[in-house]
């Protein structure tokens, strides 16, 4: 069996792992050179393993496809690589092109599947391992997984979840190409129940506290990706003229006895803030790039507000 990895970050590391032991031939690596954080990429892992690599821009250009097809490549799979690749390249391989998504399809389509699925207010998500169409995240399921979302859970702990649960279904299509291409399962999709999701971010990115607690702590916990970089940034707030970023909150239970933004109590762990319905504590603040905790950005009395009028402001 022949195969391509295009692929990013963990995902794409751990499919790599899992692709040495099924005893795949492992034509290629493709995927970006460095990580945005300085981390160990996944160009690194092929690298370092004696894989070939090519520029992952190359799925971009119909005419890659003659060198899949010299190749006699089996296999294309994309693990979290976010370049679109062309219907030629797609159509090259043998038995087809799939990709690993963060999300269960057909409702949760496109980008940051994991943090709408918390901000939300999911229970359960999932991971979907499915062939490759030109519309992103469209084509015929190959298989599903389920998994939870605890009330504890992040965007990056949601993330973890949904790739081991993910890796393993890779496993499973190889088996099934290995029998034939009429093994490998086929679903096509009820597109009447999808859902996509592109580049937005709820509220601007700006925290609202004349919102429920429960929603306004569902938002921080979407975007924490700590220590890893957010797709959504940290949620923003005003404290006079300082723009500040809340990047860990729970809920407290107690009702709240002040105007929405006010800051509260310093209580062991944080400092409490109203929001419409009852106060949360917050447990770690963004300023200026670097996290402090919350007693030194947030004291009794001051009044947090939106920064709806300054959308592009950082914390």
């Amino acid at each position: 069996m022949n195969v391509v990895l295009i692929g990013e970050e963990a995902a794409g590391m751990r499919t790599l792992q899992s692709l040495e032991q099924c005893g795949v031939r492992v034509v290629a690596v493709m995927a970006s050179p460095r990580r945005q954080d300085g981390g160990v990429s996944l160009w690194d892992l092929a690298t370092k393993l004696g894989h070939t690599t090519w520029p992952v821009e190359l799925v971009k250009d119909p005419k890659f496809a003659a060198q899949v097809r010299d190749e006699k490549v089996d296999v294309i799979l994309n693990a979290h690589s976010l370049f679109l690749i062309r219907k030629e390249v797609l159509e090259a391989a043998r038995f087809g092109s799939f990709n690993l998504h963060p999300g269960p399809l057909p409702r949760y389509a496109g980008l940051n599947s994991v943090s709408w699925a918390i901000y939300r207010g999911e229970k359960e998500h999932g991971v979907t391992l499915h062939k490759l169409v030109p519309e992103i995240d469209a084509g015929p399921i190959v298989f599903q997984e389920s998994v939870s979302i605890g009330s504890k859970d992040t965007g990056l702990s949601l993330t973890a979840k949904c790739v081991n649960a993910g890796v393993p279904l890779i496993s499973r299509l190889l088996e099934a190409a290995a029998r034939g291409p009429s093994d490998i399962p086929s679903v096509p999709q009820d597109l009447s129940k999808r859902e996509y999701f592109g580049r937005e971010v709820p509220e601007n990115g700006n925290l609202c506290w004349n919102r429920p607690a429960r929603r306004i702590v569902d938002f921080i916990r979407a975007s924490n990706f700590f220590p890893f970089r957010s797709p959504w940034g940290v949620p923003r707030t005003k404290r006079g003229d300082s723009t500040l970023g809340i990047l860990k909150a729970r809920l407290t239970g107690a009702p709240v006895d002040a105007p929405p933004g006010t800051v509260g109590t310093e209580r062991s762990g944080g400092v409490e803030v109203a929001c419409a319905d009852e106060w949360i504590l917050v447990r770690q603040v963004f300023r200026e790039g670097i996290c402090i905790p919350p007693r030194d950005a947030l004291k009794a009395g001051d009044r947090l507000t939106d920064c709806v009028n300054t959308p592009g402001s950082k914390p």
